[in-house]
């Protein structure tokens, strides 16, 4: 993954690459401004000394995740620079005002009463749930981080079908304008979505999938989405017509695929709704350049031999003749908030196990500051990097990439950069 470069007045240079980051620092010519993303300042230049090439941001909106790609663009080929993947809170939203909305209705039906008051409440024109205003919010977010971050001269998104049809034959219409290269493609993309890009059967993954009636056609089974599944072909031969409950022996797997089925479309809604809200975001700004659909992106993914992510298919959206550098790490970026409004922490029953810290910082960290600790001694001994969780005792959690070390002094822990709503991680 590039480097981002600032210059001394903290404008965006051309990123570079990790040994040319390193040689600045050991001659004294940058500090470093940033670690996640890495992000170098230099001393001794300003963007007027410097040239700069163009630079595209491409977006891929999506339900649980958002991904994003820094391409530097040629005449012809296009050059990945940073691929990053945003990953949303947006089920945790939902499921938190749920869970506040019950216990307002249990406090005013059942533990005192209040009397019905006029409902007289407008929602303002544009107004989304707030799980989805999340996700626009902190795509948004991301696209404005990565205009300071790196000289951004126009930006792509994934959005509309790509008429490929239309294209190739201007007097297509009715049943016949449905039935062609592209159908089916929202289907089994929505399909795979669902069940998590494995077998629903087996659990493979990194194979090729296909998409199973989960009853059978010859039962009477539709082609609706609910009785859609993804399973390998192993598994697709081998279960033919035969009822699901009759293929699957393990009744927690079983259990588990009719849970599934009745999944609503709520990922597909949510994405439809936010997709255009980003776009007329990104059109106020003025930097949204064209927009692409899911099918052109899967063509050039396919024709590149592109394995699937969120952050590549961003690297494949609109129009692409060749695409190089693609083979590098992914930045995961997982939105993890700013702490809680409740006053107190709750059981699995609701009722109140203890109240939440009134303070914010505690030996100067605040929970969610990235930090290193350095144990001398004892089981935790190492140096562990990670997510800091603060505790009134002086003794704190981190949260690294392989798991949660509890109970590190804050004697040993030292501050590397301030909370700012975010995890981070890197593949590769």
């Amino acid at each position: 993954m590039a480097v981002f470069v600032l210059d001394k007045t903290q404008k965006p240079l051309m990123p570079c690459s990790e040994k040319r980051a390193r040689q600045l620092l050991s001659k004294g010519r940058a500090r470093v401004h940033r670690l996640r993303p890495f992000t170098i300042r230099l001393v001794d230049r300003t963007a007027e000394d410097s040239i700069l090439q163009p630079i595209k941001l491409k977006i891929d909106p999506g339900s649980k995740g958002t991904g994003m790609a820094l391409v530097r663009v040629g005449d012809v080929r296009q050059t990945v620079l940073a691929l990053i993947e945003l990953r949303h809170r947006g089920a945790d939203i939902r499921d938190a005002l749920t869970q506040r909305a019950g216990f307002r209705r249990r406090r005013r039906s059942k533990l005192r009463f209040r009397e019905q008051r006029f409902y007289n409440r407008r929602r303002p024109e544009g107004w989304l749930a707030p799980s989805l205003q999340h996700r626009v919010d902190t795509t948004m977010a991301w696209a404005e981080r990565l205009r300071r971050f790196a000289p951004i001269i126009s930006i792509d998104m994934e959005l509309v079908r790509f008429d490929t049809q239309l294209m190739q034959n201007p007097d297509i219409s009715g049943v016949e304008y449905q039935q062609g290269t592209l159908a089916g493609y929202e289907v089994r993309e929505y399909c795979l979505e669902k069940w998590g890009r494995q077998c629903m059967y087996c659990d493979k993954q990194g194979v090729p999938l296909q998409v199973e009636h989960i009853v059978p056609k010859a039962d009477g089974g539709s082609n609706r989405p609910s009785n859609l599944g993804i399973a390998c072909e192993p598994c697709n031969q081998a279960k033919d017509t035969m009822p699901v409950e009759e293929f699957v022996r393990d009744p927690k797997r079983l259990a588990r695929i009719k849970a599934t089925m009745r999944t609503p479309l709520r990922d597909a809604a949510a994405v439809n709704t936010t997709r255009w809200a980003i776009r007329t975001k990104l059109l106020a700004v003025g930097l949204l350049s064209a927009t692409s659909t899911g099918g052109r992106t899967k063509w050039n993914r396919t024709r590149f031999n592109i394995p699937k992510t969120h952050a590549l298919d961003a690297a494949c959206v609109g129009n692409v003749d060749e695409l190089t550098n693609w083979r590098q790490p992914t930045l995961y970026v997982a939105c993890t908030g700013r702490g809680r409004y409740r006053r107190t922490l709750l059981d699995r029953h609701g009722f109140p196990r203890g109240r939440s810290m009134k303070e914010k910082q505690k030996f100067g960290f605040s929970t969610g500051d990235l930090v290193k600790a350095d144990v001398p001694a004892g089981k935790k001994m190492g140096t562990h990097v990670g997510r800091v969780a603060i505790r009134d005792s002086g003794w704190f959690n981190i949260t690294t990439a392989s798991g949660r070390l509890q109970g590190i002094s804050h004697k040993y822990i030292r501050l590397l950069q301030r909370a700012d709503g975010f995890g981070y991680s890197q593949s590769g």
